[in-house]
């Protein structure tokens, strides 16, 4: 098995909080003068583009600081896409091989405002070597909460991506009485299980904004026996849903002809066994007709089924969604 195989449960239980398309940004660098820190944090994997230079050196896809000549170090100070706790930190060097970092170190801190020089760092992985064009999993302790990372490269170097896998940490008691999107990535929603993902990921159906293209939804490959696809969420927390969005975005001649939505309030320990208990799940919305590259909404279609958790998206027969949001409030709210 190899690295990515053996901390891939680690990895589908999180979600990246270090990806820009959630909101993470790179603040500043030491240095970035062959790479740009901004490339660290794209969810794309790191691509080698054979021959092509700048004006600054051979063109490298994520981030690169020039060879050092005294007795520093580089590093990069990332703001995480929202309060959360670590499981497990990526430093992918792939295509970085005579010029990867020997060593890396990572702290990190939570703070409203931008980090400076007061700042107070804790840290989270110590001095670690690092082996180039590969990725490096350092599993964490998930304690402690944090908004903002720095990573410390001994002495200089590039690294591809930058990746951290963890839980949000969504506040709930301030929300208000206003339906909020309990399924959003942001707010602690997560897609747990799907029926395939061949052409894209499940959790992208939880992102913000629309998606960018086809590749930034879920989609199945074609069907060709019965059934229908679904894809399983677990909302950041429990409520009553008042409307439902979906969107498909890019999906025109692959879009589903028709969704349904099961839903149930799911209880600790038996959601080890999600994939037999959601065929029993009551429907919270019929089967209903769909349009290409488009945003519908459902209010009055849906049934109540009370305060739930987890909701079964099902696709009739396949094809691709760009968003799903399930708006309500939390259980603990009263309207």
């Amino acid at each position: 098995m190899g690295e990515q195989g053996k901390y891939a449960e680690l990895i589908d239980r999180n979600i990246n909080l270090a990806d820009e398309r959630l909101g993470a940004v790179a603040l500043s660098a030491t240095d970035e003068f062959f790479a740009p820190m901004s490339r660290m944090l794209n969810p794309a994997e790191p691509e080698w583009r054979a021959g092509v230079y700048d004006a600054h050196g051979k063109w490298m896809d994520g981030w690169e600081s020039r060879r050092r000549r005294d007795q520093g170090h580089d590093y990069c100070i990332v703001q995480l896409a929202g309060p959360c706790t670590l499981a497990l930190l990526d430093i992918d060097t792939r295509y970085f091989t005579g010029n990867f970092p020997p060593f890396a170190s990572v702290q990190a801190c939570r703070l409203e405002g931008r980090p400076d020089a007061t700042t107070q760092w804790t840290e989270l992985l110590p001095s670690a070597p690092l082996q180039g064009d590969q990725h490096n999993f350092f599993p964490l302790q998930p304690t402690g909460t944090w908004t903002h990372l720095k990573l410390n490269t001994y002495p200089d170097g590039g690294v591809a991506r930058l990746r951290a896998y963890g839980a949000v940490h969504r506040e709930w008691t301030g929300v208000g009485t206003g339906a909020v999107d309990l399924s959003a990535a942001l707010n602690g929603g997560r897609a747990l299980a799907c029926s395939d993902e061949h052409y894209g990921a499940m959790n992208n159906l939880l992102l913000p904004g629309r998606g960018a293209s086809m590749a930034d939804g879920w989609e199945t490959r074609r069907r060709r026996e019965p059934g229908y696809d679904w894809v399983i969420v677990r909302l950041g927390c429990a409520g009553r849903i008042e409307y439902v969005e979906v969107d498909t975005a890019h999906f025109k001649g692959n879009y589903p002809h028709q969704i349904s939505i099961n839903a149930a309030l799911v209880h600790g320990a038996a959601e080890g066994d999600l994939r037999s208990q959601c065929l029993y799940w009551p429907v919270l919305l019929e089967p209903q007709l769909l349009q290409a590259d488009n945003v519908v909404q459902f209010r009055a279609q849906l049934r109540d089924v009370g305060a739930v958790s987890h909701v079964r998206v099902n696709m009739h027969p396949d094809g691709g969604l760009s968003r799903v949001r399930f708006f309500g409030r939390p259980d603990h709210v009263k309207g």
